[in-house]
């Protein structure tokens, strides 16, 4: 009768190289299940409205937005920008969907679309500001 320690002095101890190697490509080994990406078509909107929103100008304009509705002379007046690059932003931010704006006699006052795209800015803008990591 032979016994547990006969046996493995009887046969070589398996390389543990191989028994990773064993395991990872096992058909029995199932690899965990990723979530389907969204399609191609919701991915390239998705690069071209933050394509939209990487000016630091456009960053500078959907924080003021995300405080409420301002007009251009407001914008041009707490960003230090002139009117003509501040429209030149607001009408990239516009084509994207980012803001609207609304006239109001001689005045366009603009607004955020939704305020998921606030939180994107404001995320990104935190996010930079972390003390950075050791490493």
């Amino acid at each position: 009768m032979a016994t547990a320690g006969s046996d493995a002095a009887s046969s070589p101890a398996p390389d543990p190289a191989d028994l990773g190697e064993q395991q990872e490509h096992s058909p029995a080994r199932q690899a965990p299940s990723l979530p389907a990406p969204p399609p191609a078509a919701t991915l390239t909107d998705a690069g071209e409205l933050l394509r939209a929103l990487a000016a630091p100008v456009r960053i500078a304009i959907v924080l003021q937005l995300r405080h409420g509705p301002r007009c251009v002379h407001e914008l041009v007046d707490s960003l230090d920008v002139t009117q003509p690059l501040i429209s030149q932003h607001l009408r990239v931010l516009k084509a994207a969907g980012v803001v609207q704006g609304e006239r109001r006699g001689r005045e366009v006052v603009y607004h955020l679309v939704d305020d998921h795209l606030a939180h994107i800015v404001v995320d990104a803008v935190a996010h930079v500001q972390e003390d950075p990591q050791p490493v």
